[in-house]
């Protein structure tokens, strides 16, 4: 891609299509190519700008009738944990996380088809192949890491790739004014451990020890149940026309 493409993306609009989160509507996207030398610069520009990452490509909704989708981002240094929240890191104590290159591996994979069978059958990603899963990870031109979260086993060296059972994985990039978790999945068998709240909450303490001042959870849909959780993790600031706005709801400030 040669130097003027890279500073001058440019962007498309899809087509019409039947919302993911709110059946009565139709949504569209615009979107854009990440590539290039100056793609983590873009990107930084764009997530702080509403976007999202998926492989090489950043997008945002731009449906005709809606305004339903809300970029959050959590506030990291006011950050703590509520009650409920303590008592999921206790019960993950257990839990080794390690950071790789966004690598992908056949265990992944095996722990991503079971998550989407068992969570997400008539999703957009359902069908998606080895191949598929390998291109989602490795496809990036940014600063992009997968984290795997691991029973503890006891006699594992410290140079050794720990051997626990895995049970979560998350794609996240690094940005400059944050982490943002672009896909997280788990073991769907394991309810007792709220392993998607403890991915969250590990990475605001990820992104504390590295001096970011936020964590970008992607979009919230009012009235859409699977998305009540990302308003857990207060205080919290979301996108609104006139820019970032700290979010307030007095049902989730206790």
């Amino acid at each position: 891609m040669n130097t003027q493409a890279a500073s001058s993306p440019q962007f498309y609009l899809t087509a019409p299509a039947a919302c993911p989160y709110l059946p009565q509507e139709m949504e569209r996207k615009v979107f854009t190519h990440l590539v290039g030398e100056r793609a983590p610069e873009l990107n930084d520009l764009l997530t702080q700008g509403g976007f999202r990452r998926s492989q090489n490509i950043a997008y945002r909704p731009a449906c005709e009738t809606c305004r339903a989708c809300i970029s959050v981002r959590i506030l990291v240094n006011e950050f703590e944990p509520r009650r409920s929240m303590r008592k999921v890191l206790a019960a993950n104590a257990d839990l080794i996380s390690h950071e790789y290159p966004a690598e992908p591996s056949s265990e992944q994979y095996s722990l991503f088809r079971h998550y989407l069978d068992a969570r997400h059958q008539k999703g957009g990603m359902s069908d998606m192949s080895v191949l598929d899963y390998a291109m989602m990870v490795e496809d990036t031109h940014v600063h992009t890491k997968i984290i795997e979260y691991r029973l503890r086993e006891e006699g594992s060296g410290l140079k050794e790739r720990p051997q626990g059972e895995l049970l979560a994985v998350a794609l996240t990039d690094r940005m400059g004014d944050g982490l943002s978790m672009v896909y997280s999945f788990y073991n769907p068998d394991v309810t007792d451990r709220s392993l998607g709240t403890f991915m969250i909450l590990d990475h605001i303490r990820r992104a504390k020890m590295l001096g970011l001042p936020h964590v970008y959870l992607g979009y919230w849909v009012k009235g859409s149940r699977k998305m009540d959780y990302k308003t857990k993790f207060l205080p919290q600031e979301h996108l609104m026309p006139r820019g970032w706005e700290r979010y307030n709801d007095e049902a989730n400030a206790t």
